[in-house]
């Protein structure tokens, strides 16, 4: 499958799960605190490179994966590269620099769940979330326990795996998860032309 195709099927799955979440918001009134990055500031956060495939072919069509590439491969950051803390200080304040192009974790966490030892559905959120907007929360455990439809872990990432077997599988830290995504663009493209209509900036 082409990665043009690969792409298209990322964003729709991207697109039909903003549309669940934000219906889940609607009953829940539950949000993320503007300006709050902890979660993208976190060492050890995981993600599959075919999450972060529309953000490689972003940077190809625009001419920056190789420079981009190069930069991650000298890092030695742990936090997500693409996340832009605001301040020194305080590097849990902040925001995501490519938003349009996050990750699925990205998207799901804090509003999606995951099915505890007991069969039972648990909303996967932070602790800033629970305390901050605790009776939003309880509402919304109940509402889900009620059958509130709710955006669920493993059925988003079983899907995406179904778009492309070997990058869905694959769970690396999220720096390694944007290296292959760019590698996987270049090596596609390495004897293919541009795709139609779109001309390298490099």
């Amino acid at each position: 499958m082409s990665i043009e195709r690969r792409v298209v099927l990322v964003e729709e799955l991207f697109h039909n799960l903003d549309l669940e979440i934000t219906e889940f918001q609607s009953h829940t009134q539950l949000s993320c605190v503007a300006g709050c990055g902890k979660c993208c500031n976190h060492p050890e956060l995981d993600a599959s490179p075919l999450e972060f495939l529309p953000w490689a072919f972003h940077l190809f069509l625009n001419g920056e994966a190789e420079k981009v590439l190069t930069i991650l491969n000298k890092s030695s950051e742990n936090r997500c590269f693409i996340y832009n803390p605001l301040s020194l200080l305080d590097k849990n304040k902040g925001n995501c620099s490519q938003y349009k192009y996050r990750g699925l974790i990205c998207r799901l966490f804090g509003f999606g769940a995951n099915t505890d030892k007991y069969g039972q559905l648990r909303l996967a959120t932070c602790k800033i979330i629970k305390e901050g907007q605790a009776e939003n929360y309880n509402k919304s455990t109940e509402l889900i326990n009620k059958g509130l439809p709710v955006p669920i872990f493993t059925d988003y990432y079983m899907n995406l795996s179904q778009i492309d077997f070997q990058l869905g599988n694959v769970i690396v830290p999220i720096n390694k998860a944007l290296k292959l995504a760019i590698e996987e663009v270049l090596q596609y493209y390495a004897y293919r032309p541009m795709p139609s209509g779109h001309f390298n900036c490099a």
